[in-house]
């Protein structure tokens, strides 16, 4: 070959694989939507990820089994834009009771929609599994990161399923094929308020569930432990001053309706969404290496172990007021309407 047709070769080879790595990375959000309004928090900011280019936001699967999840998640959707992103729901789930601000989803002001969607009911939508392996199953390799921030009920499941007309692959196959990373916000890895043995609500609603996804999952997998939320707390100012831009918003309603402020809540669910879209800025410390076990009550435990596939998040004093200025800008970023 010819000396320019060889560097010619050589650039097109370097743009490529510069395309390649600045491909923004596809996420599923799987969520307990309703139960506390950090989920919808979570799911703001990843639409404002998304309109900055950084990732994808591929679809949502619920572990909340209420009906008025699904709705509520495809409102938000709608009101970033959005409303091709797929909605999934779990079938006989955990947290079936009502929820404080789920009816988001069905108010109405004159007689018209408050916030407009197209899914009225969980009845209606895709269950959850059988989303996350067509979903999964369109994606290129290891494109994928899947931020977990409700049960491992979702997830759990895919690990058992066997091939289907969405992929001849079993989950375990899929999931190594297709997931990067599982980023989950569960567990507690430091005492909290004194408490060395806590129990946290989203490992024991499903225990088997969330022991299966700790044993077996097989790609990397990130925890931001409960102590990471509560470290990082939203600021009630920023519900009241950042959101004015329209007259309804539904995270800032959805935020008072949960627990009006000046009650400033924790970030859990931001935490996990942030570090798997943005895992190289700086915004929290790392582990090392090791795996997380979870005991038959729910407890579970960090061990340091060379080549582990574990890791946790580690939030230093020094980075929580940057952390936190990035949760309240990318929450209350508004909607890109071009």
């Amino acid at each position: 070959m010819p000396r320019i047709g060889l560097l010619a070769c050589l650039l097109g080879t370097a743009l490529l694989t510069a395309a390649a790595a600045a491909e923004p990375v596809g996420v599923i959000f799987d969520t307990d939507m309703g139960n506390d309004v950090d989920d919808a928090l979570a799911l703001g900011m990843l639409h404002s990820l998304h309109s900055r280019g950084q990732c994808r936001l591929l679809a949502v699967t619920l572990t909340k089994d209420h009906r008025l999840a699904g709705p509520f998640v495809d409102a938000v959707n709608h009101f970033y834009g959005r409303p091709e992103v797929a909605v999934g729901v779990v079938r006989d789930g955990k947290t079936r009771e009502d929820s404080k601000f789920l009816p988001l989803a069905v108010a109405m002001d004159d007689g018209k929609p408050r916030y407009p969607h197209t899914l009225q009911s969980g009845a209606d939508a895709t269950e959850a599994v059988a989303l996350l392996r067509q979903v999964l199953s369109k994606q290129p390799d290891r494109s994928v990161v899947i931020v977990q921030v409700g049960f491992s009920t979702n997830i759990a499941r895919l690990l058992e399923t066997k091939g289907d007309a969405a992929s001849p692959l079993s989950g375990s196959e899929l999931i190594t094929q297709k997931v990067r990373e599982l980023a989950v916000m569960a567990g507690a890895f430091k005492p909290i308020n004194g408490n060395a043995r806590f129990l946290e609500y989203n490992v024991v609603q499903d225990i088997p569930s969330a022991k299966a996804v700790a044993e077996k999952w097989p790609t990397p997998i990130v925890w931001s432990g409960f102590e990471i939320g509560i470290a990082a707390a939203y600021p009630a100012t920023s519900i009241e001053r950042d959101y004015s831009y329209v007259v309804h918003h539904p995270l800032a309603e959805a935020y008072r309706l949960y627990n009006p402020p000046p009650h400033n809540r924790p970030t859990w669910d931001l935490t996990a969404a942030l570090y798997a879209v943005c895992p190289d800025r700086g915004y929290f410390d790392l582990s090392a290496p090791g795996r997380v076990t979870v005991e038959a009550d729910g407890f579970t435990k960090f061990a340091p172990a060379d080549n582990g596939p574990h890791r946790t998040l580690i939030l230093p004093d020094a980075k929580q007021s940057r952390l936190i200025e990035a949760l309240v800008q990318l929450s209350s970023q508004p909607p890109d309407r071009r």
